[in-house]
């Protein structure tokens, strides 16, 4: 791998010769590959395919495991059907530093494409709101998306530059993650195009754009809450010196020691990964809380008149019900986590906690979202299909499952939802979203044991 003269300079100066030769040889090797199981639907990290895939835990983060160079799971069904998400094993190390817990208010603030987003609402189990934020609209589409096929049920997906949400959050969040969009360096074994756009002015350009995210999101945290700022790439300016600076500039604001399995310590609130002493590419971390122990705020109401649960489809076992508010907007019927929406009036909210359904007439259509949000156990009527089935549903398929009583089933594969068919004239119509269907042949069976 060929790097630039002014790069290699930046390096040594970070790692010495010796530790510079060491990076040399580990970039030579392929890059590092992972997956998290949903933690939604398997909250101990473990389904039932798990050594499908991989079978070595990455010790940074739950549920995550270490993939083999030759694995293809992002061929599988159950890739689509979000039983995983796959995922750089340094890339996860900043969610589990900011260690967010069910019932909190969180903000991934530079959120595309989605993967710290989804880590953060699997640890918090679907209780709480999180807000997804991405400001440029094509890349928050892909996060939208990733929060649904992860069944993500409690999260805001908003296409907003920092400073225009920072007055309307004042104090507003238990924990804050700021990935911030960095010069990359730390990227470049897996994105070697990346080095064709870095130059030595990057780095500078990268820290003003990184130290005004950061003073936007500081009013944002309630006292006594936790901020974790993260970058991929090994740049002192956009690193440490950003974090110093912003230090200065927030008093109330210091860094905070942490410590995760199979890293090394941070006593100081910093941590830096490199390819060359752990498996995975270049990250940066720091962890910073501010000052105050204030109690979280009360949950609020989601502004609106709610809606009448007759309006809910027919299709949740007894006894359940989603939880959220119910809200109608239009045709759509979704459940709203505890956040008032007034807050974001004028944005562009992308989604707004769960999907349910789509009103029409007297009639009740569940949307593909919340078949995604549902447990088997949770829906009225269920059918479990084989690989080679849900290849054929995910494609578009019509299916032939035999004598079964007419009307929406969730189908599943592997205990995990897919999506909704139709029994009907003694088929099972497909309602799989036509913008999400793949050719049979681009699938694999890698369910299978």
């Amino acid at each position: 791998m060929q790097f630039r003269d002014a790069y290699v300079k930046e390096m040594k100066s970070l790692l010495g010769s010796a530790g510079f030769f060491a990076y040399e040889k580990a970039m030579e090797q392929p890059p590092q590959r992972a997956l998290r199981y949903n933690l939604l639907f398997w909250p101990d990290g473990q389904p039932p395919f798990a050594d499908a895939f991989a079978s070595e835990k990455v010790p940074w983060a739950k549920g995550a495991f270490f993939l083999p160079e030759d694995a293809r799971p992002g061929l599988s069904p159950l890739h689509e059907a979000g039983a995983f998400y796959l995922q750089e094993p340094s890339a996860m190390a900043p969610v589990s530093a900011l260690a967010p817990l069910p019932g909190e208010r969180v903000l991934d603030l530079c959120a595309a494409p989605g993967g710290k987003s989804t880590q953060i609402a699997a640890l918090m189990q679907g209780e709480g709101v999180l807000v997804c934020n991405e400001p440029v609209f094509s890349r928050a589409q892909i996060l939208s998306r990733n929060l649904e096929r992860m069944g993500v049920a409690n999260a805001v997906a908003v296409c907003a530059l920092p400073e225009q949400l920072s007055p309307r959050f004042e104090g507003f969040f238990d924990r804050i993650l700021v990935d911030a969009p960095c010069s990359g360096e730390g990227m470049f074994r897996r994105h070697p195009e990346a080095m064709d756009e870095w130059d030595a002015d990057a780095p500078e350009r990268c820290a003003a754009r990184q130290s005004g995210i950061l003073d936007s999101a500081a009013p944002m945290l309630r006292p006594g809450g936790r901020l974790v700022y993260s970058t991929c790439t090994f740049s002192r300016a956009e690193n440490e010196e950003v974090i110093e600076a912003f230090l200065a500039r927030h008093p109330d604001f210091s860094a905070a020691a942490f410590a995760l399995p199979g890293l090394p310590a941070a006593p100081q609130g910093m941590l830096r990964l490199f390819p060359h002493e752990i498996r995975g590419e270049g990250h940066f971390v720091a962890c910073l809380e501010r000052e105050g122990d204030a109690a979280p705020l009360p949950a609020e109401q989601t502004a609106g008149k709610p809606a009448d649960g007759a309006l809910l489809p027919p299709v949740f076992a007894e006894g359940f019900c989603p939880s959220g508010t119910l809200l109608r907007q239009g045709d759509v019927l979704s459940a709203l986590p505890p956040v008032d929406l007034s807050r974001l009036r004028g944005l562009q909210v992308l989604r707004a906690g769960l999907r349910l359904a789509q009103l029409r007439g007297s009639r009740s259509e569940p949307d593909h979202a919340l078949a995604m949000a549902l447990r088997p156990k949770q829906a009225a009527r269920t059918f479990e299909l084989t690989p080679e089935q849900a290849v054929l549903y995910q494609a578009g398929e019509a299916l032939d499952l035999g004598d079964l009583p007419p009307g929406y089933t969730l189908l599943c594969c592997r205990g995990k939802s897919l999506g909704w068919g139709k029994q009907a004239g003694g088929l099972m119509k497909n309602h799989y979203p036509k913008g999400l269907r793949r050719r049979q042949d681009s699938l694999l069976y890698a369910a299978d044991d």
